[in-house]
């Protein structure tokens, strides 16, 4: 099933909660809220930061979930690594997938930048089979531009 999400307005309420907060964990928690309420069909929003080779559980909504992430392994891991989204459409076939939540079926992964490196990445997760499309890849993926500018200065 497609879902259609009008991607600038949520630009917008992510603008309007997060300019000119100084506070990067409340911003990234309030992102993750936004996302979690605002998307159809997902059952975990939020954020791994990175800690040297490590990817650690940040600011999230849904069920707990992984503390720690090693850069390359996972979904998460792989986009740190690869500094590159990875939408999978069937994570029960990704190699090395790590089953935080035995119910999610599809997820995307972005890496956040600030100083030209890898320092995070926004992960969300769908219950539903391929429940992300080009479209949204792209709508996140300037959403997670819209963090690095606002919270990376």
């Amino acid at each position: 099933m497609a879902y259609e999400t009008d991607y600038s307005a949520l630009q917008e309420r992510l603008a309007a909660l997060i300019r000119g907060v100084p506070h990067t964990t409340a911003n990234l928690a309030n992102a993750a809220a936004l996302l979690y309420e605002s998307l159809e069909a997902v059952n975990w929003a939020g954020f791994y930061l990175a800690q040297g080779d490590l990817l650690v559980l940040g600011p999230f909504q849904g069920k707990p979930a992984c503390i720690e992430i090693p850069f390359g392994r996972g979904v998460c891991g792989t986009a740190a690594r690869l500094d590159q989204t990875q939408r999978v459409e069937d994570v029960h076939r990704f190699p090395g997938h790590i089953a935080c939540d035995a119910a999610s079926a599809s997820e995307i992964v972005i890496p956040l930048h600030a100083g030209g490196k890898v320092v995070g990445v926004l992960d969300i997760d769908s219950p539903e089979p391929g429940r992300f499309s080009a479209a949204d890849q792209a709508g996140l993926e300037r959403f997670a531009r819209l963090l690095e500018q606002e919270l990376y200065k």
